[in-house]
């Protein structure tokens, strides 16, 4: 219901009171014929008041109809449009979703393929925790850290050397067993080879926190490996039974760098003892320079014979040069032989054909007594 119409109902209702107000006045004065004319015009205002209330019904119901229409139509196509929104939301959803569950299975498959990864690597790590494990307990042990070093050594040697070149566990004069020989010619002669090297000094001095624990250890070592260089050469060096040096293998390259980078003087100290230090790449090295050596000296060995298979050599080249000389004179003489060969053959033929002329009489007879006579004297 609008305003226009609630303010007509209002007037009617005001019209209505007033004029039952005055109908109760002028009653009460007995004023018929003013009384009449009042509520003639009361009645007509009140017709054309409910004639105007019928009007505005009927307009307000048309009006309310319209609102009516206007408002599904209005609501129809808001649901279409909330229907299309919705469908473009739940489509644009739904390739959202898609995407995601895509690259959620692409990152779980990565990620599983990273855990296998992870998963192999920590085998791999669990098992060289194991083997270093292991590598400790064996460098532990001094029996065993001497067995590691001797079978190191044993891997280099036999895969440079030829087996007539090298022998492992040997027993020398001096009733000491060398873990390595080397057999070589005079000059140098026979190289032992020690495979052990003090371990427990070098984790002293790696493991020293202060600087008074560090000289502590320092110390250590270095009486360590001087007693280690002055036992090898009191051994192993024998006169005329052993080279008058021998070789400290240390199959770990850290011990050897740390003393060459801060131990000089034992060093030194090892090469006036003539025990000479070295480590698996070093000893390689030397182990090349030891076949080197065995070869030149296996070739110094061959050269007398060779020079002997050369002088018969030459023997034999001046026997076919004089063999040749005389083949060539044996030629010479048949090509010559040859030759008289051919002019007497001419010559045969040459009178068989005057001969022939003769008996058929083609020639003069004073010509066939000259050539009778020629003949004869040839």
């Amino acid at each position: 219901m609008n305003i226009e119409l609630i303010f007509i109902i209002v007037c009617a209702l005001a019209v209505v009171l007033l004029g039952t107000t005055l109908y109760f006045a002028l009653h009460g004065k007995n004023n018929d014929a003013e009384f009449h004319a009042f509520a003639d015009n009361l009645f007509r205002a009140q017709a054309e008041l409910a004639g105007r209330l019928s009007q505005l019904n009927d307009n307000n119901t048309r009006q309310q109809a319209q609102l009516a229409q206007s408002i599904n139509e209005q609501k129809v196509s808001m649901l279409k449009i909330v229907d299309e929104k919705l469908l473009e939301v739940t489509k644009s959803v739904g390739q959202g979703l898609q995407q995601s569950t895509e690259k959620t299975n692409q990152t779980l498959h990565d990620l599983r393929e990273r855990l296998a990864k992870i998963d192999v690597a920590q085998q791999k790590i669990s098992s060289l925790s194991e083997q270093v494990v292991s590598l400790q307990e064996v460098l532990s042990n001094k029996q065993a850290r001497g067995a590691f070093g001797e079978i190191q050594l044993n891997d280099l040697v036999t895969s440079i050397l030829p087996p007539s070149a090298y022998e492992f566990q040997v027993v020398l004069s001096n009733q000491k067993r060398a873990d390595c020989v080397l057999r070589l010619p005079n000059p140098p002669g026979t190289i032992v080879i020690d495979s052990k090297f003090p371990l427990e000094s070098y984790q002293a001095l790696r493991n020293a926190s202060g600087e008074r624990e560090k000289l502590e250890a320092e110390r250590f070592f270095k009486a360590s490996v001087l007693k280690h260089i002055k036992d090898i050469s009191e051994k192993y060096i024998i006169p005329g039974e052993t080279a008058e040096s021998a070789l400290m293998f240390l199959p770990s390259e850290s011990v050897y760098a740390e003393l060459h980078a801060n131990f000089v003087d034992v060093v030194e100290a090892s090469y006036r003892a003539k025990v000479w230090i070295v480590s698996p790449t070093t000893l390689m090295a030397t182990l090349n320079t030891v076949r080197a050596v065995l070869k030149d000296a296996r070739m110094r060995e061959q050269a007398g014979v060779i020079q002997k298979e050369v002088g018969s050599l030459i023997e034999d080249i001046s026997r076919l040069d004089d063999r040749i000389d005389s083949l060539s004179r044996h030629f010479d003489q048949a090509s010559k032989d040859i030759g008289d060969i051919k002019i007497s053959s001419g010559k045969i033929s040459r009178r068989i054909d005057k001969i022939e002329d003769i008996q058929l009489g083609t020639a003069e007879p004073q010509m066939q007594v000259e050539h009778l006579t020629g003949s004869k004297t040839a």
